[in-house]
């Protein structure tokens, strides 16, 4: 592996008729919920940890934590920088909010593993031993501490310094960005036309900055990108609606995969170049679109996910080509499963408890 075979898989590329008839047009899902490590994930963080491998990183670390059912917290608000430590880190960009938050964290011990290097994760107190116990499954050294996520950063980002430990960011490096640009030219390989509009769902930006240079590499650079947020956790529409990077004061959304504060500035940057669309969704519309999509494609993905499928579920696409902001007819709407480890049966009743009450 460390000779350049990719840890990610080619994902199926489906037709919804389903989704197709809501939305008007021809709709594929691009389904990353099946890659290895559960999610899009290992595209990036696989493709950063192989070039880490190859120039003698003796270890990653990075902090985890994924939404426990029931109520039970396992998410601080993000505080700390997320600093740029040992050989390869020197040219990490230091964005506020950046967070592992589970997916980042199972993708880095799956890599890890693969690589047969070790992967120290540090989760804070707060999360279950069913967390922990995925993360042990995959190799990595679990460690806990403190009692919320930014208690596990500072101590993931001390022990990047101290242990000399490559940090591994979730979104925010052109490495990256790199391996998650891989998803555009499968989609050019199995497509059987040019998509009309791609929809991806936006945390801190690190899947919308792979995807649109994906599209500049394969040609499709007119190809619109609605990026889709839930309110609580916009922190890219915030910055297109400020005209500048915006520092959420605290993650509301229950979709807390997407709970960046602040968004990477290559995706505020590629965002202002024109071809993007930010819109936003409520954490009610991204359920319904997770339940909805259960029960058309007998597949369950985490909330984040649903932010995504909900520009079909909620008529958006329609109100878009209302606005002009899309054209009608609109060619195949390619929507990226991105999946997602922060889900069950118990979590989704979790969420309708809290959300539909």
């Amino acid at each position: 592996n460390m000779s350049g075979h990719p840890f990610h898989v080619d994902t199926p590329l489906l037709e919804s008729l389903a989704l197709s008839k809501r939305a008007g047009t021809p709709v594929y899902l691009k389904m990353d919920n099946a890659q290895p490590s559960g999610s899009f994930k290992i595209r990036g963080i696989g493709h950063l940890c192989q070039k880490a491998a190859v120039s003698g990183c003796k270890g990653f670390v990075c902090s985890s934590a994924l939404l426990q059912v029931m109520g039970k917290e396992s998410w601080g608000s993000h505080g700390p920088r997320d600093q740029p430590a040992g050989p390869l880190q020197r040219s990490l960009p230091e964005t506020p909010g950046n967070s592992s938050r589970g997916n980042a964290g199972l993708a880095t011990a799956y890599a890890a593993r693969k690589l047969n290097i070790p992967a120290t994760i540090v989760i804070p107190g707060s999360t279950s031993d069913l967390v922990a116990q995925k993360l042990r499954d995959q190799g990595a050294n679990v460690q806990v501490f403190g009692k919320v996520w930014d208690d596990a950063n500072e101590e993931a980002q001390r022990l990047s310094q101290t242990e000399g430990l490559m940090f591994i960011p979730p979104f925010d490096h052109p490495l990256v960005w790199q391996g998650h640009a891989s998803v555009v030219r499968e989609l050019k390989a199995f497509m059987p036309s040019k998509p009309g509009a791609l929809v991806v769902a936006v945390g801190g930006g690190g899947l919308l900055c792979g995807v649109v240079k994906g599209l500049k590499e394969v040609g499709w650079d007119d190809v619109p990108v609605i990026a889709m947020e839930t309110k609580g956790a916009d922190c890219l529409n915030a910055a297109v609606t400020a005209g500048k990077l915006v520092t959420l004061p605290d993650i509301t959304s229950e979709a807390k995969c997407l709970g960046a504060k602040t968004v990477c500035s290559q995706a505020f940057d590629y965002a202002r170049e024109g071809n993007i669309i930010s819109e936003v969704v409520s954490d009610q519309d991204a359920l319904q679109a997770v339940e909805l999509f259960l029960d058309d494609e007998r597949v369950l993905v985490e909330l984040a996910c649903g932010a995504g499928l909900a520009a079909v579920y909620t008529g958006l696409i329609q109100r878009l080509q209302d606005r002009a902001r899309l054209p009608r007819p609109l060619g195949p709407l390619v929507i990226l499963v991105c999946g997602g480890s922060s889900i069950s049966l118990a979590q989704l009743n979790h969420y309708r408890n809290k959300l539909q009450a």
